[in-house]
């Protein structure tokens, strides 16, 4: 995904300089003209208003009605006028290869396709049934784990006319579970991510809490080759620094630490050095609540000397622990995580005074991580989870909400929030992410994550939106 970097040049002493001299004292907020986007208008006093029209939101949403072409169904959304979607790859239909479409469509990136019209999405599949009941994907050889019935599939999508024509689908990846989140690479692929540790204890025939590397462009399974070296942990996202190919990592517990991985060959994820976030002059701050938006914390890395622990099953917290025990900063819940406008924006689903939802944004060529929008009203916005950053900069983040009718809420450059799209079926908003050239964004309404993947109890399916998006920050 294309995205803009940042354009605004500091006044005065650099940002660095300014760090440097404060790091002593932990925390500090720095003046607008040495700030720049969402950090700045997260200090400002106009930030997190509702917007519409004109401001950076799209005005009012409307009832739109399409007509599933896999089952005939109709399905509803709320979108801006001049707003139009369609759904296709529903849970529990047959893809091209042969196999049933998985159950519980969550993180997800578009990609290139073979030609100027058409798209690859790379889907995840956060299949929780347990492993005595569990349906295997794919065929046997093609598995990670015998047993398990996650994993990710690839579609190939056009786009012609305000028609959106699904080409194929197919098993991308088998054998795993509990497929949450993700992030593309800067190479190509699709690094999926287990939120679980589960493994034999709990009757699985592999370990399990590893993310694994899907190639975009694949056409058959790939070969489910675990990376230990990122971590086992209850992983939820990752985000890549297209400049030095570090990934930056979510963990989705109460107790959540924020992490990097340094590989050792920029692109090569199987060795490098995993490390945990740290608040530099701060021993084990807790990032959860009182904080202040806009304030710039330094940070620093500790390493995490065993990122693949024997306990891991047992106890999914022993990545953490061993972060925190050299001063870790802990969050509540990190989910999503994306890379744009020169950081990686990550999002804490129930962090906040109210407990409903924080985005954070990490600098990493200052070092700084900044809080740039806080929930103050559940109305607005409620258990933020997948996030994606749009072609103009701003965020889109997707809820998982028990109020009704979660929403794709858009948050502007200038810190403001709006509606953009809204499910009245209560279905959560999973894997948000534009495609390459702007045109399309594509989402999934998850549907159930357990059960027959072949007659699913509410069948996930896949949304592609398209329209005026110059009218407003999207």
């Amino acid at each position: 995904m294309t995205v803009p970097q940042d354009t605004q040049q500091p006044q005065g002493p650099s940002r660095r300089s300014l760090i440097q001299g404060a790091a002593a004292t932990g925390a500090f907020t720095l003046g607008f003209g040495a700030l720049d986007g969402l950090v700045r208008a997260a200090a400002a006093d106009s930030a997190g208003r509702t917007v519409g029209l004109g401001e950076g939101g799209y005005g009012k949403l409307r009832s739109v009605t399409r007509t599933d072409p896999e089952t005939g169904t109709e399905v509803e959304l709320m979108l801006p006028a001049g707003f139009d979607f369609a759904v296709f790859g529903l849970a529990g239909t047959t893809m091209d290869d042969g196999h049933v479409t998985p159950l519980g469509h969550d993180g997800m990136a578009a990609f290139p396709g073979p030609d100027k019209k058409s798209y690859r999405l790379v889907r995840n599949h956060e299949e929780r049934t347990t492993a005595d009941a569990a349906t295997p994907s794919g065929e046997p050889g093609d598995r990670y784990d015998e047993k398990a019935g996650g994993g990710t599939s690839t579609l190939r999508v056009s786009f012609s006319r305000g028609t959106i024509q699904l080409e194929s689908a197919r098993l991308s990846l088998a054998g795993t579970i509990v497929n949450c989140a993700g992030g593309p690479t800067p190479w190509g692929s699709w690094i999926t991510c287990e939120e679980t540790t589960a493994g034999p204890g709990a009757g699985w025939e592999r370990k399990h809490g590893y993310v694994f590397d899907v190639d975009a462009s694949a056409d058959a399974p790939v070969a489910p080759t675990p990376l230990p070296a990122l971590g086992r942990f209850v992983h939820e996202a990752i985000a890549v620094d297209p400049d030095t190919g570090t990934v930056y990592l979510t963990e989705d517990r109460d107790n959540a630490g924020f992490y990097r991985f340094v590989p050792d060959t920029q692109g090569d994820l199987t060795s490098g050095k995993l490390q945990m976030l740290k608040i530099t002059g701060e021993e084990g701050l807790d990032l959860r609540v009182s904080r202040t938006q806009g304030e710039l914390l330094p940070v620093e890395w500790v390493d995490i000397a065993d990122p693949d622990p024997d306990e891991a099953e047992e106890n999914p917290s022993a990545v953490h622990e061993q972060g925190i025990e050299q001063g870790g900063a802990t969050f509540a819940r990190l989910e999503g995580c994306w890379w744009g406008n020169g950081a990686a924006y990550l999002v804490s689903t129930n962090g906040g005074e109210l407990g409903e939802g924080q985005v954070f944004e990490y600098r990493p060529g200052d070092d700084t991580l900044a809080l740039v929008y806080e929930s103050t009203d559940r109305d607005v916005l409620s258990f933020p989870d997948n996030i994606t950053v749009s072609p103009q900069g701003a965020l889109l983040v997707c809820e998982d909400t028990s109020r009704s009718a979660p929403q794709l809420r858009g948050i502007t450059t200038e810190g403001n929030t709006f509606p953009f799209c809204v499910d009245p079926s209560d279905d959560e908003w999973c894997g948000a992410t534009f495609s390459h050239d702007g045109r399309v964004l594509f989402a999934n309404l998850q549907g159930s994550t357990a059960g027959d993947p072949r007659a699913p109890e509410t069948p996930g399916r896949t949304v592609a939106i398209w329209g005026p998006w110059k009218r407003g920050a999207l």
